[in-house]
C-alpha cells in the first residue's frame, strides 16, 4: 500500500508498536493531527467480554466533562404538553406524527432522538429505519423519558451512549483535535472511569485488551492499557 506524505509524516513521530501512558498519546495525536477541518478525536476499547452473552453485554452512557465538541441536533418526539419544556431545552427539532411521517419517508437528519414512554408505541414502529442508524431511542440510555427537557440539556452538554460491538470493541469520540490535551485526557478518563463500572462480573482475565487513541483520518496511537484500567 502507497502511504500519503501526510501518513508517513504522522508515522514519523511516535513508535507503532509502542504503548504510550494516556498522556503521551493524547499529545501525540494532536501533534499528528493537520486536516484543515477540526478532527474528531476517537476512542476504540477492545475488551475482554463476549458480546454474544447477555451478561457480558457493556451499555451505557457517560457526560464527558468538555463535552463532544460536536453541535449535536437532538429531535423530541413527545406529546403536545411536552413540547415547550422540548423546545426551551435547546431540542432542535420537536413533534409527533408529522416526524414520525418523515422519518418513514427516508428523513433522519438528527444525532439523537429523544421520546416518551407513552409514544413509544408510534415510535416503537420505526426501529428497522432508526435502529441500524443508532437512532432508536432506549431507556437504557436516558432517551426514553418523562423528563425529556433534562434529556436534552444532557445531550447538548456532552452525554453520550456506547454500546459494545459484536468483536467486543467500543468506539466513541472524545472530542475534537482543537481541544487542550488537558481536555482530551479528562474526557477519555471520564469514559474509561464509565466503563471499569460496567465490568461485567461474569467477566474474567484481562478487562482492557487494548486502547487506541485516534483522530479522524490519523493512525492509531496505542495506550498501555494497565496504564487506565487502574
Amino acid at each position: 500500500m502507497t502511504l500519503s506524505k501526510y501518513r508517513k509524516e504522522a508515522l514519523s513521530k511516535f513508535d507503532v508498536e509502542k504503548s504510550y501512558s494516556l498522556e503521551d498519546a493524547s499529545k501525540i495525536v494532536k501533534d499528528i493531527t493537520k486536516q484543515k477541518f477540526d478532527s474528531t478525536v476517537d476512542l476504540a476499547v477492545k475488551l475482554g467480554v463476549d458480546p454474544r452473552k447477555a451478561n457480558q453485554m457493556v451499555r451505557g452512557t457517560v457526560s464527558l466533562p468538555h463535552g463532544t465538541g460536536k453541535d449535536v441536533k437532538v429531535l423530541v418526539l413527545c406529546s403536545p404538553d411536552k413540547e415547550k419544556e422540548a423546545t426551551d431545552a435547546g431540542a432542535d427539532f420537536v413533534g409527533l406524527d408529522e416526524y414520525i411521517d418523515k422519518i418513514k419517508q427516508g428523513w433522519t437528519d438528527v444525532d439523537v432522538i429523544i421520546t416518551m414512554p407513552s409514544v413509544m408505541g408510534k415510535v416503537g414502529a420505526l426501529g428497522r429505519i432508526l435502529g441500524p442508524r443508532g437512532l432508536m431511542p432506549n431507556p437504557k440510555t436516558g432517551t426514553v423519558t418523562m423528563n425529556v427537557g433534562q434529556a436534552v440539556t444532557d445531550v447538548k452538554a456532552g452525554k453520550i451512549d456506547f454500546k459494545v460491538d459484536k468483536y467486543g470493541i467500543i468506539h466513541s469520540p472524545i472530542g475534537k483535535a482543537s481541544f487542550e490535551s488537558n481536555q482530551i485526557i479528562d474526557n477519555a478518563k471520564e469514559f474509561l472511569a464509565a466503563l471499569i463500572k460496567l465490568k461485567p462480573s461474569s467477566s474474567k482475565g484481562t478487562y482492557f485488551r487494548s486502547v487506541t487513541i485516534s483522530s479522524t483520518m490519523s493512525p492509531g496511537v496505542k495506550i498501555e492499557p494497565k496504564s487506565v484500567e487502574a
